[in-house]
């Protein structure tokens, strides 16, 4: 049995991509509501390009009618915060906020800081606890089949391999951004007077936790400059975590 649920999404994966070669990042959201309906949702960040996705449901009139997700890990920047806030109240966007059933002060008691030993599986441990388990936990609640955020391909190796969808813990992972460079990022921002990210003023081309972000430098730039430079990735967007 379930090798034929695996060898249906593996088929059906391949039928969708070809369908998503011709669509605009804006139809892309609109294929997905209407191919998955209330099982279909996105995330956010709230980090330095998001306001593009965000903004393309909107324009669709869709930002009602598809589940947002928002991971607040409880250490995102005091500028993340008040970004959001922003977003959410310029868009008009319903929010659903999820948060690790470990408050910060229990996970440090039990665990330690994670962040500080610059050890890959600490970072892993903190990234399951603190973002993929509270997402799968949403996407399980919800009966999620397919959900989509904004990664581009240029970010790191691991996402210069992927498709606009792909399988991600059994479920399909929509990218309507994955070509878009970051010029395409800017003057999208620019044309639909989207607000920047406090922290990119201040150098920053890429923000997650206050602890694992850093402004590009000389030699370390994008994604690099994120979690010491330990790693690229949190896992939410890869395989590399099972449920």
């Amino acid at each position: 049995m379930i090798e034929k649920i695996h060898k249906n999404l593996k088929h059906n994966l391949k039928k969708y991509n070809q369908q998503l070669l011709d669509l605009k990042a804006q139809e892309m959201l609109i294929w997905g509501h209407e191919k998955f309906g209330n099982q279909f949702a996105i995330t956010t960040s709230f980090g330095i390009q998001s306001s593009v996705l965000l903004n393309m449901l909107s324009q669709s009139g869709l930002q009602k009618k598809i589940k947002i997700f928002w991971i607040d890990t409880g250490y995102l920047p005091e500028e993340t915060y008040h970004y959001a806030q922003k977003l959410i109240e310029d868009l008009s966007l319903e929010i659903i906020v999820l948060q690790s059933e470990l408050s910060p002060a229990r996970m440090e008691a039990l665990y330690g800081k994670l962040w500080e030993t610059n050890k890959a599986n600490d970072l892993d441990k903190y990234h399951e606890l603190r973002k993929i388990k509270p997402l799968e936990n949403a996407l399980e609640k919800y009966n999620i089949k397919c959900w989509a955020s904004g990664i581009r391909s240029s970010q790191t190796e691991d996402r210069n391999k992927m498709q606009f969808l792909d399988l991600i813990r059994q479920r399909l992972s929509l990218r309507p951004l994955l070509n878009w460079t970051n010029k395409d990022i800017f003057y999208y921002m620019k044309d639909n007077n989207l607000p920047a990210h406090p922290l990119f003023i201040k150098g920053y081309s890429t923000v997650g936790d206050w602890h694992s972000s850093s402004p590009d430098g000389i030699d370390i730039k994008g994604r690099a400059t994120r979690f010491g430079g330990i790693k690229q990735e949190c896992g939410i967007h890869v395989n590399d975590y099972q449920i």
